[in-house]
Order: C-alpha cells, then sequence, then structure tokens
C-alpha cells in the first residue's frame, strides 16, 4: 500500500519532471518517487567520500606521528652533538691514531647494538614517548627542546 504525497514544484521543475516522465514512458509519481528515494538512498559517490575522509584522517595521524619522531630524533641528536663537543678534549697529535681505531671499534659495537635493538622492534621513540609527561604528548613543533634526566 503507498500512502499519498501533494508537493507543490515551480513550473520548470515540473516540467522537468513531466518531460523526463514521458521519456522514461513512466507516470510523475514513480519517476518522482525513484527520485526522493535516490535522494534518501547514501550513494557510492557519499560512500566513496566516506572512505577517502577515514583514509585521509588516518595519513594526517601518521603524518604527524612522523613529524613527532623526526622532531625527538633531531633533538636528540643535537642533544648528543653538543654534549660531545663540550666534553671531548681535543687530543694531541701522538694519540690520535690510537683514539681513530679506539673509535672504529666503538662504532662497529654501536651498529651491533643498534641492529640488535631495530631487530627486537625496540625504539628509542617509543621509550621516549611513553616516559613523556601527559601535557607534552603530542604538543612538538621545531622550537621544542628535550630535557633528559
Amino acid at each position: 500500500m503507498k500512502l499519498r504525497l501533494s508537493v507543490y514544484l515551480d513550473p520548470g521543475l515540473m516540467q522537468q519532471l513531466t518531460d523526463l516522465a514521458d521519456r522514461k514512458e513512466q507516470s510523475k509519481s514513480l519517476v518522482a518517487e525513484a527520485a526522493i528515494a535516490s535522494f534518501l538512498t547514501p550513494d557510492e559517490g557519499d560512500r566513496r567520500e566516506a572512505a577517502l575522509s577515514r583514509r585521509l584522517d588516518l595519513l594526517t595521524r601518521q603524518v604527524n606521528r612522523l613529524e613527532r619522531d623526526l622532531t625527538i630524533s633531531a633533538e636528540a641528536l643535537a642533544l648528543f652533538i653538543r654534549f660531545w663537543l663540550i666534553v671531548t678534549p681535543q687530543l694531541p697529535e701522538t694519540a690520535q691514531t690510537v683514539a681513530h681505531a679506539k673509535g672504529r671499534e666503538r662504532f662497529e659495537s654501536f651498529l651491533e647494538t643498534l641492529g640488535r635493538r631495530l631487530a627486537k622492534g625496540q625504539s628509542l621513540l617509543r621509550e621516549v614517548s611513553t616516559d613523556m609527561p601527559e601535557e607534552l604528548t603530542g604538543k612538538f613543533d621545531t622550537t621544542t627542546t628535550l630535557v633528559f634526566k
């Protein structure tokens, strides 16, 4: 059983409805009913737009995390370099050969340790972000300075 609905249309819109009904060889009521049903039913474009919106939100969150991680990495490297330059005295020429050999040995050890940590899935960035006070989480910009204890 169908219910009756009376609507008032502008003359131009009524002419379009009549023309379409004549072309489709359908009644104006059937064409109007199909148009209303189409208007009330989300179409493929709306579903695609919703899916695209969700995907863009996900990408935005990922980019924000990458930006935060990059800021932490750059700041940690800068702090290390500053500390290293402050505490490392200049070596005399006679001790530099031994220091270079020791430096290569330490660097190899560093690479091995780094490889083991990465293979285990350990990350300094995760450790830093979980140890951060709650008020600092997610509030990094390029001027933020980390303070290590």
